[in-house]
C-alpha cells in the first residue's frame, strides 16, 4: 500500500516540502505494518532499502549490543543506500509499527529532486558513522 502526504508531513527530514511535494513523495514509499520482534534489517545484508519509522518503536543493535531505540520520524537504512554496502546494523519492531519503505530506484530519484533533503540524510549518516549521532543505523 503506497503511503499517504499525512504519513510524511509529521516526518522532520520532509518538513520542508509543500503538500505537492509530499503528495508526489508519498508515492515513493509502500507502508509495511509490522508486530513487535520482527526484524527490519539485518546486519550485514545488503542494503536495497530506506526506512522512516511511521508509528511505534524500533531498537537499533550492532554486534549484539543495543545502540539506541528509535521512534515515529526516524529513519534508517541510510548507510547501505548511501555507499552501496551492507547494512551496519539490525534494527527490530519493539512495538507494533508502520513502517514507511523506499526502495532504492525512488531513493536515488529522491537524491535527484530534492537535494535539500538527501544532504540532510547524508549528514545524518556521517554523524552516524562518526559517533556524533543517535546511533550507526544501518
Amino acid at each position: 500500500m503506497p503511503a499517504t502526504a499525512s504519513d510524511l508531513a509529521c516526518v522532520p527530514i520532509f518538513a520542508s516540502l509543500d503538500a505537492a511535494d509530499l503528495e508526489r513523495l508519498a508515492a515513493w514509499f509502500d507502508v509495511q505494518s509490522v508486530s513487535p520482534g520482527v526484524k527490519l534489517v539485518g546486519e550485514g545484508a545488503p542494503g536495497y532499502s530506506f526506512f522512516v519509522l511511521a508509528d511505534g518503536t524500533a531498537t537499533v543493535y550492532a554486534d549484539g549490543v543495543e545502540l539506541t531505540a528509535l521512534g515515529p520520524g526516524d529513519f534508517f537504512g541510510e548507510l547501505a543506500m548511501l555507499d552501496g554496502g551492507r547494512r551496519a546494523a539490525t534494527v527490530t519492531a519493539a512495538s507494533a509499527a508502520r513502517v514507511l519503505v523506499m526502495f532504492g530506484t525512488e531513493f536515488r530519484q529522491l537524491q535527484h529532486e530534492h537535494p535539500e533533503i538527501a544532504a540532510r540524510i547524508e549528514n545524518a549518516a556521517a554523524d552516524r558513522t562518526h559517533g556524533a549521532g543517535p546511533s550507526a543505523t544501518t
